[in-house]
């Protein structure tokens, strides 16, 4: 019910950009208006949430590792995962960003019953991990590879990407191996919502909801490319528009463009209210990004301000009388 909520909910998103846009004729409201609104809102919300996250206090050290700290000169530390310096933790940082490197480790639990009894069972789940970072990495490519519409001329870099993106040549237009990877791991990452119990039984709409309309701007940006060709030249001519604040609405876009656009301006509002706010907050995060030096430094708390204390002879002073009449035993007499 959670997922048909979240996948209706996108429908009526690209219903609202299609009758918007190539019915009532709002290309002006669709194709400029809309975007520069999600766009500050999407810059605004997330320098709100990183400016929040930033200065929440954190006085004690409190790093997740899973591996030896530096201690004794003869045991050996684990430099990476417990890192007791600036550049362990900038090299661990890395390797969570580019790589997942946690996600790596991950296991799955299960209870199974044999017959001896139940009894947990423990095993390697790097499914997750795989698909995850292919996700993340073709998301990336395909991001760069988009920027081919904003510049003038295009990046080096951009055109080897492109490049090599397409290097199988399969078909004309040529097919993006980035396309078809992105289009496998977003499919697993929601079957697995939906096939695995202990999954479904946590995910929420808010869980399925990115995953549609991730799965809507892929596909009508894959239907423009292979099936329903648009006016390239009008596209990119309407984003260096955009790009160089002298927005106008170029004539011959078609509506799925229109609706590939909005998606896209509706998932930036969304992503600051989001769980997709994790980008950003990685690198915020206590438990990731401090040094586990708590036996080489003393670090002071810095809430420990002078409280006004009522020491127990005080309050012996003040109720001596009351507590002998309760037979209270006291200090003294």
């Amino acid at each position: 019910m959670k997922a048909l909520f979240s996948l209706f909910a996108v429908l009526l998103v690209m219903l609202v950009g299609y009758i918007g846009a190539d019915v009532a004729n709002l290309q002006y409201l669709f194709g400029i208006i809309i975007p520069y609104a999600a766009l500050l809102l999407f810059v605004g919300g997330f320098i709100y949430r990183i400016t929040q996250w930033a200065s929440s206090p954190v006085p004690f050290r409190i790093p997740t590792t899973c591996g030896q700290e530096q201690s004794l000169p003869w045991i050996k530390q684990n430099k990476i995962d417990n890192p007791s310096t600036k550049f362990g933790v900038f090299l661990r940082m890395v390797l969570e960003v580019l790589f997942f490197r946690s996600l790596f480790r991950n296991i799955k639990t299960e209870l199974r019953v044999d017959e001896n009894g139940p009894k947990i069972g423990y095993g390697s789940n790097k499914w997750l991990w795989l698909f995850g970072l292919i996700f993340h990495w073709s998301l990336l490519i395909i991001l760069l590879r988009h920027l081919r519409l904003f510049l003038e001329p295009i990046p080096f870099f951009v055109s080897v990407l492109d490049s090599a993106d397409s290097f199988l040549q399969i078909g004309l237009p040529q097919l993006y191996i980035t396309d078809i990877l992105f289009v496998c791991a977003i499919t697993y990452l929601f079957l697995r919502r939906i096939v695995v119990p202990q999954v479904k039984y946590i995910s929420m709409a808010a869980d399925y909801f990115p995953l549609f309309m991730l799965m809507g701007i892929g596909g009508t940006g894959m239907l423009m490319r292979y099936f329903l060709r648009v006016d390239i030249v009008s596209v990119k001519e309407l984003a260096l528009g955009l790009i160089t604040f002298n927005p106008h609405i170029p004539a011959g876009i078609s509506g799925v463009f229109y609706i590939h656009l909005f998606l896209i301006c509706v998932l930036f509002i969304y992503f600051p209210l989001s769980k997709l706010m994790h980008m950003g907050g990685i690198f915020l995060s206590p438990t990731r990004n401090m040094a586990n030096n708590n036996r080489m430094v003393r670090h002071i708390n810095p809430w420990n301000y002078p409280v006004k204390v009522h020491t127990y002879e005080e309050y012996e002073d003040e109720f001596r009388e009351k507590m002998i009449k309760a037979g209270i035993p006291v200090e003294k007499e």
